[in-house]
């Protein structure tokens, strides 16, 4: 039987041809015969406690100068998919939010979401990773801005980073006695009122900063290192790092086995995890990328090793 895959995405027209993850999943998806169609957020609707969306069948190409084909949208029942990559990149704002629960009603339809819409929503990227205490850096999450001075007092040197952000954006490192800090603290916390991340410092973020792709809880045994620019501190390549391709540690493939079990069970098949030195930093559970760099720099094929756990789960 012909599996029927959807993906709700941004546009795709606007996506990096050579970088993209999803555009990778796609291709192998297709190359294994499925029925592929493409949606995006403002597509999905319920209707009379059904869940729908204006969908459009898609074939894809690895060809940069054309690399999608979309026809004209119908509407379809999402009931009718097998299953559906949930690929779109954060904000994570009200939309994102309400796109969740609109894909736990095709959930509850019978088709699988990749991500579980419910675990989206639970595993804030920044706060997931401080259940797993184990395998953090010290790290304070708070509003209480004399409780983060307290705590950048005692470790002297402190990254602090909303609870939302992504790319690197708006990632602060505070050393003791900062003039600044009192100011950068005032404008993350919204005077007290936001919650926060406050992380020790680890200076091998000179190394980079290691994305580790797991598929179904077991790692993929290569991470893509994102190395700071000089004179940055982030090695987000948004924020100009660059990337470097190796394998896995063995503290590395210890996180992993650390995080994986609990990732099974809250459905979180695609996950990306960040690893800075010895310490996890951050899980990543939205639209997680390094995919065709990884294949690239390892002739790997990750999306293939995505498409078979998902068939494991429709079989099951």
């Amino acid at each position: 039987m012909t599996i029927k895959l959807g993906v709700v995405m941004d546009p795709i027209e606007k996506i990096n041809f050579k970088k993209d993850s999803t555009l990778a999943m796609l291709l192998e998806a297709q190359s294994r015969g499925y029925e592929l169609y493409y949606m995006e957020q403002s597509d999905l609707f319920i209707e009379l406690g059904l869940s729908y969306a204006s969908m459009r069948p898609i074939k894809v190409s690895n060809t940069e100068e054309k690399w999608f084909d979309l026809s004209a949208p119908t509407k379809v029942r999402l009931s009718d998919l097998d299953a559906i990559l949930m690929r779109k990149d954060p904000p994570f704002d009200m939309n994102f939010i309400y796109t969740t629960y609109l894909l736990e009603q095709a959930e509850r339809e019978g088709v699988l979401i990749v991500n579980k819409p419910q675990s989206l929503r639970d595993c804030n990227e920044k706060l997931f990773a401080a259940q797993f205490p184990q395998c953090c850096p010290p790290l304070l999450i708070s509003s209480d801005q004399a409780r983060i001075q307290a705590f950048i007092a005692e470790q002297r040197d402190v990254i602090c980073k909303p609870l939302d952000g992504m790319g690197g954006a708006s990632i602060f490192r505070i050393t003791e006695n900062d003039p600044n800090a009192s100011v950068i603290l005032e404008t993350l916390t919204e005077h007290g009122k936001t919650p926060i991340m406050a992380q020790r410092y680890i200076k091998e973020i000179t190394a980079g900063d290691k994305r580790i792709l797991i598929i179904d809880g077991k790692p993929i045994p290569y991470a893509l290192a994102r190395i700071p620019a000089e004179g940055e501190t982030r090695g987000n390549l948004a924020a100009g790092g660059t990337g470097k391709a190796l394998p896995l540690s063995q503290k590395d493939l210890w996180i992993c086995e650390q995080v994986g079990p609990t990732l099974v069970e809250k459905g979180l098949i695609f996950v990306g995890i960040d690893v800075i030195g010895d310490y996890l930093t951050e899980i990543n559970v939205t639209s997680p990328t390094c995919i065709r760099e990884l294949d690239q720099a390892f002739n790997l094929n990750i999306s293939a090793v995505l498409m078979d756990a998902i068939e494991a789960r429709l079989a099951a």
